[in-house]
């Protein structure tokens, strides 16, 4: 994979292609942890990953060290990090990379190689083989800095990752593909039939029928990623709209939950429950345009909606919390973050 750059990337669709389009359904474990361990070594972006960085440094023991011999602060990093088409669970997705082929191991490090000096135990994952020790290191690694850097922030991660499938699939719904790629994050831009990309080098990627997984990041930032090897199925891994994982989840007597109660608010939050504009959300719930941007703002405010601007609308989608709320299930757990210092990046 490739990162941070001002170059550009264009993907080159046929017919195919468009109609072989997709987006992820989830948050992608293993891709949300190598991306914010790039985060977790970049300066910028303190506002959103400032917070964050102090809280997962205090947890971390030697795993940093580890993961810096396989993935640099910017620069290529080996493909078999993010198993392709892999499952979205860390441990599916870990026991998915012990089972790399050995070719694969083998090209991704000699790549590597080429950029950067290999400490002795990573050149020996090329050896291969589920019982190979420094394998089971490099997994343990993983597995480790995935605790402490994403999982408790899951629940917020898989609530963005939502909202942005929400706007992805409006588009998807109102003009097919064309509207879906046209509707992409800014540093995307679909000229027909090739969609460019800001991008650390200048690079071309056709497809040739293939089609494409769109998946999108909490971590990703600035530029989208996208697999090394042409060879692989194409992936492209963009940045959704940010707020700071500190944003309020919810907690215990909150003024916002106990604002909840009631026959009206409760009609809004089930109506938002599929997703809709402010203005379908007034129609479905029966309450005029101002209420309803109102008891919307107050369901957000306690963590059970989440809000994106799709062209001159917004659209609106609940959280992972909204949804077990909906369904009468008890409330997850989720991290008690701090205060939202900002409200976008």
């Amino acid at each position: 994979m490739q990162q941070v750059g001002v170059s550009v990337l264009r993907i080159h669709f046929t017919e195919v292609d468009l109609a072989r389009l997709r987006l992820a359904n989830a948050p992608d474990a293993l891709w949300e942890t190598i991306l914010s361990f790039h985060r977790l070594r970049d300066r910028r972006g303190a506002v959103v990953f400032g917070e964050w960085r102090t809280e997962v440094r205090s947890q971390l023991n030697g795993e940093t060290r580890l993961l810096s011999a396989l993935v640099p602060s910017r620069g290529y990093f080996p493909d078999f990090l993010t198993p392709v088409r892999g499952p979205h669970g860390i441990e599916a997705g870990l026991e998915k990379l012990r089972g790399t082929p050995v070719e694969r191991l083998r090209a991704d490090l000699g790549r590597l190689a080429g950029f950067r000096r290999l400490p002795g135990w990573v050149v020996r994952i090329a050896e291969g083989g589920a019982a190979v020790e420094p394998l089971s290191r490099l997994i343990g690694a993983l597995r480790s800095y995935h605790r402490a850097a994403v999982d408790p922030y899951w629940l917020y991660i898989r609530a963005r990752i939502d909202a942005d499938r929400a706007v992805r699939g409006r588009a998807l719904l109102d003009g097919g593909a064309d509207e879906l790629l046209g509707s992409l994050p800014s540093m995307l831009r679909w000229r027909p039939p090739v969609l460019e990309a800001d991008y650390p080098v200048e690079r071309d990627l056709h497809l040739r029928g293939r089609g494409l997984l769109l998946q999108p990041s909490w971590f990703c930032r600035r530029t989208p990623v996208a697999y090394h090897d042409p060879g692989l199925p194409p992936v492209l891994v963009y940045p959704v709209t940010r707020t700071s994982p500190h944003a309020p989840a919810v907690a215990e007597s909150t003024p916002s939950l106990g604002r909840l109660l009631g026959h009206t608010r409760s009609a809004v939050l089930q109506a938002i429950s599929t997703g809709c504009t402010t203005s379908e959300l007034a129609r479905r719930a029966g309450v005029s345009l101002a209420s309803a941007s109102q008891h919307a703002a107050v369901l957000r405010e306690a963590g059970l909606v989440v809000t994106l601007r799709h062209g001159n609308a917004v659209l609106h989608t609940v959280t992972p919390l909204g949804a077990a709320l909906l369904r009468g299930s008890a409330q997850p757990e989720v991290p008690r973050p701090g205060r939202d210092r900002s409200p976008r990046t």
